[in-house]
């Protein structure tokens, strides 16, 4: 990694973090060293409110090709007017900085950064990075928005997964206002799920598409956290309402192919679906049809692939289920 800016202090934890009231200010949090020994460094925003309050996390880039989420938080802490602001906002602008630096979506040993949390003390070199994320910086947020977005050959809707079983979960996912909501209680390996294990708050944003910066869902997405704020009593900024209701999915699945070959699907994000409408063909390599796909139920589609080079048991759509 190149040095850090000499302007911005280093820290090992947020509990170093020696700040005044009123102000916003950056950091790099040292979380482990490269193979040559240097720091590997988190970017950290950090606004310190006039007032005491709670602390709300950010979070993006778990994945390293997850971009929508980092451009969210930059804006979050340009457009915000901290001489307003009660408590204490941490955006973290890229959780998985060796991914991050590789532009791929799993870290440097191959394993999903969001499949290991809350990582291990002494274990491979995912789950120690995890773990220290997890000591140093997740365990002081009070809530937490952790902002995702599709893989690299998936498209998604503007969705959220937050447990609606739970109040407070409940309020944050509905304040994204976002296109759907998916019903998932907090699972094992997730940040989301680690969260919720040290009694967190905490909902999971699917803000669009990888690789690329998506205006309009950067700014629902930015819109979203600002509603946050608002509910949590950090701003006095009045919540802005949904253009529509979302879709509320009591459960979801993704359907996947039988056969290899090359994929069409026949459906776009949104489309209400019925049990028997046509979602996709599948053709060889000669043009021969293989296969066609079938919806197994009513649903909506929350997200879909869109790599038509398509092998056995790859993934066709997301289905969620109302």
């Amino acid at each position: 990694m190149s040095a850090a800016n000499p302007e911005i202090p280093t820290i090992l934890s947020l509990e170093e973090i020696d700040q005044q009231p009123g102000t916003i200010r950056k950091y790099w949090l040292r979380v482990i060293s490269d193979g040559l020994g240097e720091p590997v460094r988190v970017p950290i925003l950090c606004a310190k409110g006039s007032a005491e309050g709670p602390t709300l996390g950010v979070t993006a880039a778990v994945h390293g090709d997850e971009l929508n989420g980092i451009r969210i938080i930059q804006r979050l802490f340009a457009d915000l007017d901290i001489t307003q602001l009660r408590g204490t906002i941490i955006g973290v602008l890229v959780v998985n900085v060796p991914a991050f630096l590789r532009q791929t979506r799993v870290y440097t040993d191959g394993f999903d950064l969001n499949h290991v949390m809350p990582g291990k003390e002494n274990g491979r070199a995912s789950e120690v990075y995890a773990f220290r994320l997890m000591d140093r910086v997740i365990r002081h947020f009070d809530f937490l928005l952790d902002l995702h977005t599709a893989s690299r050959g998936r498209v998604n809707t503007y969705y959220v997964r937050a447990d609606m079983s739970q109040e407070t979960t409940r309020q944050l996912a509905i304040l994204q206002n976002p296109q759907l909501i998916v019903h998932n209680p907090p699972s094992d390996g997730t940040l989301r799920g680690a969260a919720d294990a040290l009694d967190i708050p905490a909902v999971t944003l699917e803000v669009g598409n990888p690789g690329v910066y998506q205006r309009q869902l950067i700014r629902n997405g930015t819109e979203g956290v600002h509603n946050v704020l608002s509910y949590l009593k950090m701003t006095s900024d009045e919540i802005i309402p949904p253009a529509s209701p979302p879709v509320i999915c009591k459960r979801s699945y993704w359907i996947y192919t039988h056969t290899g070959g090359l994929l069409t699907l026949e459906v776009e994000l949104l489309r209400a679906l019925k049990a028997g409408d046509l979602i996709a063909t599948q053709r060889d390599v000669f043009g021969s049809l293989k296969e066609q796909y079938l919806a197994p139920e009513d649903g909506v589609v929350i997200g879909k692939s869109t790599m038509p080079v398509n092998r056995s048991g790859g993934r066709i759509l997301h289905l969620g289920i109302l």
